[in-house]
């Protein structure tokens, strides 16, 4: 029976997609599976294939493919289902998806039992195998106050397992967030964060000092700074790393040269994610071969990272 390594060594994506993965760095919105999504509504959406130069050109392909097409009940759910079988067929076994709050009012009329309802009708439905890991998600523009009052919603129920803050990082000072983040560990949420994706390697250590995070969304910018490196091996704090993104986005020039490399051999906790996969074309399984082909990490290395991705991290909860 063929292993991971050597199916990665034989460049057999098929192989790849029939071993067990996470996926803990995935915009449900963009994150489904293409086919699916045609199959269901005739909208053909297509990834972009080089390098953007500005997010006016996201925004553009945004319009063009997204839009408002998905913008009720009926199509958020639809972008669910779509998000399950992606990761079915990509053999993600776990998987870390979840809602903006303003969601919570947009599309399902303020009713939290109908919001996680829908998210677990399709794990049953499409994939009910995966692990789901439901999460809360916060756009990092808009008021903390505002916020504060859609998460009332959300508080209490167990049904979640983590929170993300996401958007523009250097859209207010990641300090304001402390109170909702207090909240959110009150309730046993695991805390994670967008952050050292567009900014510095210490935009990291500040995040995660006034956040107190548990992981960190991309934070490939640590790898600058030897004194943040050792910092997050000490604090064991996970960075779910999404490479095809930041190579599209143009964080990063090359794929054989990724940081995901030095922060993986210095002793960081990194896991591979695909983010977008609509926008990147980068379900795991990609990722993983990309990494490979391109020669920035071994098989081994490679293995070795899908296999800890696998386990729960213990975050004294």
């Amino acid at each position: 029976m063929m292993t991971f390594i050597e199916a990665l060594r034989n460049g057999d994506l098929d192989a790849i997609r029939s071993f067990p993965k996470s996926d803990l760095h995935n915009h449900f919105v963009l994150g489904g599976n293409r086919e699916y999504i045609f199959e269901k509504t005739g909208c053909e959406v297509k990834p972009i294939s080089n390098p953007v130069k500005s997010m006016k050109e996201m925004d553009a392909w945004s319009t063009e493919y997204i839009g408002n097409r998905f913008n009720s009940t009926e199509g958020r759910k639809l972008l669910i289902e779509a998000t399950f079988a992606q990761a079915k067929n990509d053999g993600v076994t776990v998987l870390e998806i979840g809602e903006d709050v303003w969601g919570l009012g947009e599309f399902f009329h303020n009713d939290i039992d109908e919001l996680i309802y829908s998210f677990q009708e399709a794990n049953d439905k499409i994939a009910p195998e995966i692990e789901l890991r439901l999460q809360i998600g916060l756009s990092r523009h808009c008021p903390v106050d505002y916020l504060m009052d859609c998460l009332k919603h959300f508080w209490g129920h167990r049904e979640f397992y983590s929170i993300d803050l996401y958007g523009d990082e250097l859209a207010q000072p990641i300090e304001n967030f402390i109170p909702i983040y207090e909240k959110a560990a009150e309730n046993g949420l695991v805390l994670k964060a967008h952050v050292g994706e567009w900014g510095t390697a210490q935009d990291i250590i500040t995040a995660v000092k006034a956040l107190q995070l548990n992981e960190v969304q991309h934070g490939i910018a640590a790898v600058q700074d030897e004194d943040v490196i050792d910092f997050l091996v000490e604090k064991d704090i996970r960075l779910n790393i999404t490479p095809s993104s930041n190579v599209l986005l143009g964080r990063v020039n090359d794929m054989a040269y990724h940081p995901i490399a030095q922060l993986y051999r210095k002793g960081v906790n990194v896991t591979i994610n695909s983010d977008d996969v609509l926008i990147f074309d980068s379900d795991v399984s990609k990722e993983y071969l990309r990494l490979y082909q391109s020669g920035c990490m071994t098989s081994e290395e490679l293995d070795d990272i899908r296999i800890k991705g696998l386990n729960r991290k213990s975050f004294n909860l």
